[in-house]
């Protein structure tokens, strides 16, 4: 045996490269190319491994110094029969200066695991929903070695599988149903429409199986290899992925992207009883229920409080038996010929209700605390919320975590966004989430859409603002499609005249907030959007109308002074 000094190799023209993390610690076993730091340059993240095997005995560098060629890193005690292959300089140079990210696979820096992987690469990526296939469809364009992990069969997620997608499906349905029946007071009559719920099941779950096949057929094209299997971290470098409580697979990672999302919050008082399902359930079209009892609404019932307005409850407030606000479910009865369900608040029917079917939709919780971060040392909250920076990286540094669990909104889009900054980031790159916005959409009917602060946001902050709206019974693509009930609201800063906030209520207002969004991204004041031509008729000139409003120039509406 004998006690060497290890040195930062030839990085090249670089000097001063900071160390973002040590992942060896002292009295650790190494074996040849069993990275021991990680450094990263303006082109590139490199594990610098270790050239012989050995016990580490003294550490002399801490995370965030600055190194150059030749800066000490450690002292190795090595073992007389290791074999002593020192890494190439070339290889150290080419790391750092070429586009393409390293391939070295990191050890665990953890006692906790202790037998050998079935799998290494360079990304995992936990869960394969929007958010967990982009990070891993982009990491491999990026040139790393991926494996995404999936509890379930088809990737996609719940937004794909049994959320958004599905649920777009049978709103589309219900749309040509209501259409067809509205056409009767403009002279053209449809018969009942008949329901086959089959053949409807099987054309939604068709568009499913598209989209699902779709993306496996494109990770096939990157090399993006899909292990199916309920997946929990061992150690700050490797998973188990564990399918039907059976087969396990060990996979090693370098780094690793949290995307496990999150589940439907579960209210303790309903009681188990298949009649009571959550927003997946509803999308199975088991049976249609006479009478639903809607407890919530997901994003509805979370965040559309700060934007109920008169034309949407007046349109709605037709659609349904009672709209109960300010009400909430104290009790359910599971009885034989329906739930017996409880109320109490300010619009609380007096007596308890009868039901056929409750749909609980109060929200959603983050999958944080059921992924074993943990044992990788990845702080987590009580409510299973995981922190990380603007570059995605939780407190341990090689580990990312996008989409759900990093906290509201909880979003597909936001998902997708932070996956490739993780992505990127991972990669070499030079990436930041920093939006100034994440529109939302209510796909009800009317859609409600926002992007940007609300007005009272705006009071709250103490922002001086303006506001141009539009009303959509003055739009005549609006009025041709047979409704009036929209308003297009934009907000302004006073003081630079810049949007700040869009609010859009009306059929398609979610396509319609796109515009919103970009203008706060790109600064744009209300000249720049009233100056812009929108096409006409259409609903998207309702935005540059409301941006007249404001300024005052508008004359498709008499505003008196």
């Amino acid at each position: 045996m004998s006690l060497i000094q290890v040195k930062v190799p030839d990085i090249g023209d670089f000097q001063d490269v900071e160390v973002i993390e040590v992942i060896c610690k002292e009295g650790q076993t190494v074996a040849v190319e069993d990275s021991l730091i990680t450094l990263e340059s303006d082109k590139a993240t490199i594990d610098v491994p270790s050239p012989q095997s050995g016990t580490i005995r003294k550490i002399k560098i801490r995370t965030g110094d600055k190194v150059s060629e030749g800066s000490l890193i450690l002292e190795l005690e090595t073992t007389g029969d290791s074999a002593a292959e020192q890494q190439k300089p070339s290889e150290a140079v080419d790391q750092f200066t070429d586009t393409k990210p390293s391939t070295a696979i990191a050890s665990p820096t953890s006692d906790s695991f202790s037998g050998s992987a079935d799998m290494s690469c360079d990304v995992l990526v936990l869960g394969a929903g929007p958010g967990g296939y982009t990070a891993a469809f982009r990491a491999a364009d990026l040139g790393q070695k991926v494996v995404l992990v999936e509890r379930y069969k088809r990737i996609g997620g719940v937004c794909l599988n049994v959320g958004c997608i599905p649920s777009k499906a049978l709103l589309h349905a219900a749309k040509i149903i209501a259409e067809t029946k509205e056409m009767n007071e403009h002279g053209i009559s449809f018969g009942k429409p008949i329901i086959d719920i089959d053949k409807l099941r099987d054309w939604k779950d068709g568009i499913i199986s598209q989209l699902t096949g779709g993306l496996k057929h494109m990770a096939k094209q990157r090399k993006v290899e899909v292990v199916t299997g309920f997946g929990e971290f061992v150690d700050e470098h490797h998973l188990c992925a564990i399918c039907n409580n059976e087969n396990k697979t060990t996979i090693n990672f370098k780094h690793a992207v949290i995307a496990a999302g999150s589940q439907p919050v579960k209210l303790p008082f309903l009681p188990n009883d298949p009649r009571i399902i959550d927003s997946t359930g509803s999308l199975e079209l088991a049976k249609i229920p006479k009478n639903l009892l809607v407890i919530g609404g997901g994003i509805i019932g979370l965040e559309m409080a700060t934007v109920y307005q008169r034309p949407f409850q007046k349109r709605i407030s037709k659609q349904y038996d009672n709209i109960w606000l300010e009400t909430r479910v104290t009790k359910v009865e599971a009885l034989k010929k329906g739930l017996k369900v409880h109320f109490e608040g300010k619009n609380a029917p007096k007596k308890p209700q009868m039901f056929d079917s409750i749909l609980s939709s109060v929200g959603r919780a983050p999958n944080g605390l059921n992924v074993g971060a943990e044992n990788a040392g990845v702080e987590v909250d009580e409510n299973g919320f995981i922190a990380t920076d603007t570059q995605m990286r939780t407190n341990v540094s090689h580990i990312f975590a996008i989409g759900d669990l990093v906290g509201q909104p909880m979003l597909a889009h936001k998902a997708s966004h932070e996956a490739k900054v993780a992505a990127e980031v991972i990669s070499g790159m030079k990436s930041f989430f920093d939006a100034r916005t994440v529109p939302s959409v209510a796909y009800t009917d009317p859609e409600v859409a926002w992007t940007g602060i609300t007005e009272e946001e705006a009071k709250t902050q103490g922002i001086a603002y303006g506001k141009g709206s539009f009303p959509w019974a003055a739009s005549g693509r609006s009025l041709s499609l047979g409704r009036s009930e929209g308003m297009t609201k934009v907000l302004f800063d006073e003081d630079t005249k810049r949007v700040i906030g869009v609010g859009i209520v009306g059929p398609n207002a979610g396509d319609l907030i796109a515009e919103g969004t970009l203008a706060i991204e790109m600064g744009c004041d209300a000249n720049d959007i009233g100056s812009t031509i929108h096409p006409h008729p259409t609903l998207s000139e309702t935005v540059a109308f409301a941006a007249e409003a404001y300024e005052g120039t508008i004359t498709d509406l008499y505003i008196p002074d």
